[in-house]
C-alpha cells in the first residue's frame, strides 16, 4: 500500500517511513521543506528509490495540503493509510500563570488542525479494503491521567483523540480504521535523551497496527503502539 506520513523528516516520522519501506510499502514522506530534507531521508531514497516520494507538506498550509492531494489525484495515485505524525511540543513545564497563548494557538494549529486539514483533503484518496488513518497522540492527552503543565501539547492531544473518535464514527461503515496512538516516551528531539523507547520500536508497532488492523478492546480508539487500550 501507499502510506502518507506527515512530519517525516526526523524522529518518529522518518522511522515510520523506514519501517514501512522495509516491509514493502510505498511511502509519501511529507516534510515542510523538501530542499532541506535530512540525511536520514536521503539514505532511504538511496536504498528504496522511487518507492519513497518526498513531498512538500506543511500541515498549517491548507492550500498546500490541498495542492498535494490534487497532484496525487491527477497522477492516479491512491492511499492505503495516512499517518498524522507532525507535531510540536511548546511551553514545556510552563505554569498556567506564565503561559503565552501564542504557544497554545501555534500548537493547536499543528497538532490538531493539521491532522484535520490532512484528513479533509486526503480522505477521498483512501482506497482499498484495508484503509487506515493513524493520528499520533500521546498519553499526555488522557483526561483520566491529567497532570499540570505542558498545556498546549496535552490539550491538543486530548482534542486529537476526540477528532479520532468522531472520525471513526464517520467512516467506520466504509471499513476505514481510525486510531489515536500513543507512541511511547521516545528517545527523539521531542522526547529527550532520558526517554526509554526506541522510536524504531514504536514505528514497528504502528505499522503493524495498520497491517493487522487490530481493533481496540474497549469502545474508544485510543491505544498505544502495541495496540493496548489507553485511558481516555
Amino acid at each position: 500500500m501507499i502510506i502518507l506520513i506527515t512530519g517525516a523528516g526526523r524522529g518518529l516520522g522518518v522511522e515510520l517511513a523506514a519501517e514501512a519501506l522495509q516491509r514493502g510499502h510505498e511511502v509519501i514522506a511529507g516534510v515542510r521543506r523538501p530542499d532541506q530534507a535530512q540525511a536520514e531521508l536521503a539514505r532511504l531514497i538511496a536504498a528504496y528509490g522511487d518507492k519513497l516520494t518526498v513531498a512538500a507538506l506543511d500541515v498549517t498550509d491548507e492550500e498546500g495540503v490541498a495542492a498535494l492531494a490534487a497532484e496525487l489525484k491527477g497522477q492516479g495515485r491512491t492511499l492505503g493509510a495516512i499517518i498524522n505524525n507532525a507535531a510540536v511540543l511548546t511551553a514545556r513545564d510552563t505554569p498556567i500563570e506564565e503561559l503565552d497563548l501564542k504557544d497554545m494557538l501555534a500548537t493547536m494549529d499543528i497538532n490538531l488542525y493539521g491532522p484535520m486539514r490532512v484528513v479533509k483533503h486526503f480522505l477521498p484518496l483512501l482506497a482499498g479494503p484495508e484503509r487506515s488513518i493513524i493520528n499520533i497522540s500521546s498519553e499526555a492527552g488522557s483526561i483520566s491521567n491529567a497532570y499540570p503543565g505542558d498545556y498546549p501539547y496535552a490539550i491538543s492531544k486530548t482534542a486529537l483523540n476526540m477528532f479520532s473518535q468522531q472520525l471513526h464514527v464517520y467512516v467506520q461503515e466504509r471499513g476505514i480504521q481510525v486510531l489515536s496512538v500513543h507512541p511511547g516516551w521516545m528517545h527523539t528531539d521531542m522526547g529527550g535523551e532520558e526517554a526509554p523507547t526506541n522510536p524504531r520500536q514504536s514505528a514497528e508497532g504502528i505499522i503493524s497496527l495498520i497491517e493487522q488492523r487490530r481493533a481496540p478492546e474497549g469502545r474508544f480508539r485510543f491505544v498505544d503502539y502495541t495496540g493496548k487500550d489507553m485511558d481516555i
